[in-house]
């Protein structure tokens, strides 16, 4: 009877190896074929590329050229990001040295999309430059942590839409009233980022990817079986010893005992209770907080930052009372992004690409040249010197902005708004001469003339 038993079990056992066998292969199988939902995600990502991506892509189609080429190369980068996130999950945390060489598709198709806006200048040049600047938005997968240089992702996908937009408004502006075409192209550009991958970040990763744990094993994709639980060791009461007690239970058994509650405590003296010691002083010292309050160096917002990101980005950042700040190494492909910054002195030596000063308090910035603009916004009391050259120069809900101008960015382009006390100072006649100073105005007269109205600055006339 009992071989029989055996014989029974054996084959039971057999029968349900068989059967989670074939459920694996089944398994597999589908997951190969798409049948069963892949990481919820991933998922999202695609949505993103059917719902955003594929829009632009519509558009592009219709204009085609170059505006298509670059958004072909968009794309690409989307599925390269794509399988990134899918491989991330499948291996370990990788080491700065590892994560370079895992980011290096990503990398290359940024190179390339920039690469394409360099030489002689495009006559869909704004184009190439607003999918140029959005593509370091994928970079956030490359966060770290709070000491990577970088900001979290969801602020690092709004900053490089902000990069990318300046150029993205020149399409608006320029087809609004000639070809739709390139006005949805420009639109579906922006909800792609904005909402479309910002609002994905912020509830799948805002902290940064989500890694494999360290025994993942990527090559093989198979997970190590769990190491068998240690062999519990045979009751004696011999060896068996009471626990001692913890906590709460320990200290009121202390107090139940027969020992003294208060042995070991000092006996506290007559020279020894407040009211009789001489040392002390009813005057209370301010000297502690004022020294805690100076030592404040930087804003509340943030720690302070002069670093160069991703290659591609200086960030100054919450930097206060810094009178020698200077960026020395950098290129025509890097753009400067100074925010929240008060009482210091910047100076940009070479060529860059755009300089952008947000929120900031009587600061002062010396550059050589900009490729395509100088940017200020949301300042008070910034005084900005051009010692070369600067196409666009931009002021925005800023107020008491001091510019000096050489003689060759006379050409520059100005453009304010919503900003006041805006003053520029242009070299004189000769070479020995004083700067001249120039107002921008900051008050319009709109009259209505033969059907339109007809917008002039006011000027004053003095008694």
């Amino acid at each position: 009877m009992e071989k029989g038993l055996v014989v029974r079990l054996e084959a039971a056992v057999r029968r349900l190896e068989e059967l989670s066998v074939g459920s694996q292969q089944l398994v597999s199988e589908k997951n190969v074929d798409g049948d069963l939902p892949l990481d919820p995600a991933v998922n999202a990502f695609d949505g993103i590329m059917d719902c955003f991506l594929r829009r632009v892509m519509l558009a592009a189609e219709k204009i085609g050229g170059q505006v298509l080429e670059v958004t072909k190369i968009l794309e690409q980068a989307f599925l390269v990001e794509r399988e990134l996130l899918i491989q991330a999950k499948q291996t370990q945390k990788p080491n700065l040295e590892a994560l370079s060489e895992f980011l290096k598709p990503l990398n290359e198709l940024i190179v390339k999309g920039n690469s394409m806006t360099e030489g002689r200048k495009s006559d869909y040049f704004n184009h190439l430059k607003t999918v140029a600047d959005s593509l370091s938005a994928l970079a956030w997968i490359a966060y770290f942590g709070k000491d990577c240089g970088m900001s979290l992702p969801t602020a690092h996908v709004e900053e490089s839409w902000q990069m990318a937009e300046f150029y993205s408004n020149k399409v608006l502006v320029a087809y609004r009233n000639k070809d739709p075409d390139h006005v949805e192209w420009a639109k579906a550009l922006k909800e792609l980022y904005i909402p479309g991958l910002r609002d994905y970040v912020k509830n799948f990763y805002p902290l940064g990817p989500v890694w494999g744990h360290p025994s993942t094993a990527l090559s093989s994709g198979k997970t190590p079986a769990a190491p068998p639980p240690p062999a519990i060791p045979p009751f004696s009461s011999e060896t068996a010893a009471p626990r001692p007690k913890v906590g709460m239970p320990a200290v009121f058994e202390e107090l139940n005992s027969s020992k003294s509650a208060s042995l070991g405590l000092r006996k506290v003296t007559d020279d020894m209770k407040a009211k009789n010691r001489t040392d002390r002083t009813s005057v209370v010292s301010t000297t502690g907080k004022e020294t805690r309050a100076t030592s404040l160096s930087f804003s509340k917002t943030g720690p302070p930052k002069l670093e160069l990101q991703m290659g591609r980005k200086w960030v100054v950042e919450n930097l206060i009372g810094k009178k020698n700040l200077v960026i020395d190494e950098c290129d025509a492909k890097q753009s400067v992004y100074v925010y929240g910054c008060q009482d210091s002195v910047l100076q940009v030596k070479g060529k860059v690409n755009n300089i952008t000063i947000d929120k900031c308090n009587k600061i002062g910035v010396v550059f050589k040249d900009v490729v395509a603009a100088c940017e200020i916004v949301n300042c008070n009391g910034v005084e900005v010197q051009c010692q070369g050259s600067a196409p666009t120069i931009s002021i925005d809900n800023s107020g008491g902005c001091q510019l000096y101008l050489s003689k060759e960015s006379l050409e520059s382009s100005i453009t304010t708004a919503k900003s006041s006390e805006v003053n520029v100072m242009v070299p004189g006649a000769g070479a020995e001469s004083d700067w001249v100073e120039h107002a921008l105005p900051q008050q319009y007269i709109h009259t209505f003339k033969d059907g339109q109205f007809v917008t002039s600055p006011v000027s004053h006339s003095g008694a």
